[in-house]
């Protein structure tokens, strides 16, 4: 028993945790819509899923190249995670103004972050790019200046949408996550008592509660269990692989992320008790399970505050 605790300290930490991240809203996601219950934790006044990019009339493109740029730029979001798309600005669209100015044999791109009432919230110029090529419209160059401007606009975004959550009493940057726990399944042994038990334990802290009732809830929490029969280890006697998951998901099914342990152990040897093992998975579980749950609210975010700039209105 402690020799599958510590090789679960020192395996599954590597190989579950980043996995979690990995796949639970890597947040950005700025202005995404992941639906209603999502837009409860975040903000109560949350951008709309689509962030317009209208062609731009003063670019110091042609008409073509102009409406080239917005394209890239759109597509260049839509990598970002940011839902983009290149049409004229509707009623209630936060949208991306473009523009370009000329700084001796250079151009140098301009992208303003609109809100739906005409004001700017945010803006940023990006990389000088060469003139012949802009004026051209290049599609290499106009591509190209989109991709080397999406991540930070992409980061303005967030900052945007973390201030908000910052000003609304009921997001989870000001209250703690409720989250319902089901329990665990598919464990040998008492590992689902066992396990279930460890984790409701180890789960709760300033930030987070835990309860068995989805009412309410921000986030459902399933264990699974799985256990196969591998081959011989290195020691040559046969050795069964157990996997643990923690499914995290929005109270309409959706899921957030998952953490997922992983290890090699003796045959028949969690056919009992658990004891210690279930102690030491379920902490480490509820550690990737908080990491998933503020991932996907976005609740530790860096607010961008409101500038002077914010409320100019623009055409």
């Amino acid at each position: 028993m402690r020799r599958f605790r510590s090789a679960l300290l020192s395996l599954c930490l590597p190989l579950a945790l980043p996995l979690a991240l990995g796949g639970c809203f890597s947040l950005s996601r700025p202005f995404a819509d992941p639906g209603q219950q999502a837009r409860y934790l975040t903000a109560a006044n949350l951008p709309p899923a689509r962030l317009a990019v209208p062609t731009p009339p003063n670019a110091l493109l042609s008409d073509d190249a102009a409406t080239l740029w917005a394209h890239d730029v759109a597509q260049a979001m839509v990598n970002q995670s940011v839902p983009a798309i290149a049409q004229p600005r509707k009623k209630g669209d936060w949208w991306l103004k473009l523009n370009a100015t000329t700084h001796g044999n250079t151009v140098v791109p301009h992208y303003v972050i609109m809100t739906p009432e005409g004001k700017i919230r945010a803006e940023a110029d990006g990389p000088a790019v060469d003139m012949a090529g802009w004026s051209a419209g290049d599609r290499l160059t106009l591509q190209d200046a989109a991709m080397q401007e999406a991540p930070q606009l992409a980061n303005l975004l967030t900052g945007i949408q973390a201030n908000m959550m910052q000003q609304d009493p009921h997001s989870l940057m000001n209250r703690p996550a409720k989250i319902c726990f089901k329990g665990v399944t598919g464990a040998p042994g008492d590992g689902n008592v066992a396990l279930a038990r460890a984790f409701y334990s180890s789960f709760p802290d300033k930030t987070n509660t835990v309860t068995t009732t989805e009412k309410g809830a921000d986030f459902i929490v399933r264990g699974t269990v799985a256990l196969k029969t591998g081959t011989a280890g290195n020691t040559g006697h046969p050795v069964d692989h157990i996997e643990i998951v923690w499914h995290v998901l929005t109270p309409d099914g959706k899921e957030a992320g998952a953490a997922t342990q992983l290890h090699d152990i003796a045959p028949h040897s969690l056919d009992g008790a658990w004891g210690d093992t279930a102690d030491m998975a379920a902490e480490e579980a509820a550690q990737g399970v908080r990491t998933i749950v503020t991932n996907y609210s976005g609740r530790e975010h860096a607010p961008l505050p409101e500038t002077k700039s914010s409320p100019k209105k623009a055409a």
